[in-house]
């Protein structure tokens, strides 16, 4: 990555990271640079990219003010709402979003191990911390938001603004999942899958705190396999009850032969 390009994203991670709204005005150059350990230049040169871009807006002798960096989020989220409607409808959407996921995730997993700050791992940490204590304490919904709060601050150390922005909208909808499959996974076999599932998050953290981005991709590919192939499963023996509760009792074949009555003497 040229320096310009990884300066651009180091500025709008900063942007992100202090929740800077349209209209509100950027640190000075002098200030950026110190805070980004670059150049002013560096600095200045990616301000006017993210100008040129509708990003930003300099304004002369007054500064820099954020001018739509949430407009495309917004547009997301928008779009993405139906799609909780239609896994709501059919659950085997969720299929379609694990996809989505496996995509997505493959990406922020490898970036984030490479990227990711003291501070972005600490975060990931707690978030880690969190997931496991309402696991062992039995809330299911609160364990559910925990676990997709944990993958999106995973995607929030990859630094890259419109993976992080894709990701959140995709929020809720991985959310809704997230809940479905916990709850179908547990149901069934709950101290094998909460070990499994453990062990799997674990494993991706370490491989994003050691900066291995190999083993985070793998991980991170390993674990929704995992997730698919449990709730497949889980979706096949349900159907298959389901198939065998709809045979008639008169088409139920009959192993023995009737018996007969006694004869008479």
């Amino acid at each position: 990555m040229r320096l310009a390009d990884h300066v651009v994203e180091k500025l709008l991670a900063l942007v992100q990271d202090r929740g800077l709204q349209p209209g509100q005005k950027l640190p000075a150059e002098r200030q950026l640079a110190e805070e980004l350990g670059v150049s002013r230049t560096s600095v200045r040169e990616a301000i006017q990219k993210l100008t040129s871009q509708g990003v930003l807006s300099a304004r002369r002798g007054d500064g820099t003010y954020v001018q739509q960096i949430h407009k495309p989020a917004e547009w997301l989220q928008e779009a993405m709402v139906p799609l909780a409607g239609l896994i709501e409808s059919d659950p085997h959407y969720r299929y379609d979003v694990l996809e989505t996921r496996h995509a997505l995730e493959t990406s922020t997993a490898w970036l984030a191990a490479q990227r990711a700050t003291a501070q972005d791992k600490a975060h990931i940490q707690r978030c880690f911390e969190v997931m496991l204590q309402h696991q062992q304490s039995g809330h299911a919904e609160l364990a559910a938001r925990a676990d997709a709060q944990f993958h999106l601050a995973i995607a929030e150390a990859s630094h890259n603004l419109v993976l992080v922005q894709v990701m959140q909208s995709l929020f809720t909808v991985v959310l809704s999942t997230v809940e479905r499959n916990r709850h179908d996974m547990f149901r069934l076999s709950a101290p094998i899958t909460l070990q499994a599932l453990t062990a799997q998050h674990q494993a991706l953290m370490q491989a994003i705190l050691d900066g291995d981005p190999q083993r985070a991709r793998e991980c991170i590919g390993e674990h929704l396999e995992h997730v698919r192939t449990t709730i497949q499963r889980m979706d096949e023996d349900r159907a298959r009850r389901e198939r065998s509760t709809r045979l008639p009792l008169d088409l139920t074949p009959t192993l023995l032969p009737a018996a007969q009555p006694p004869t008479k003497t």
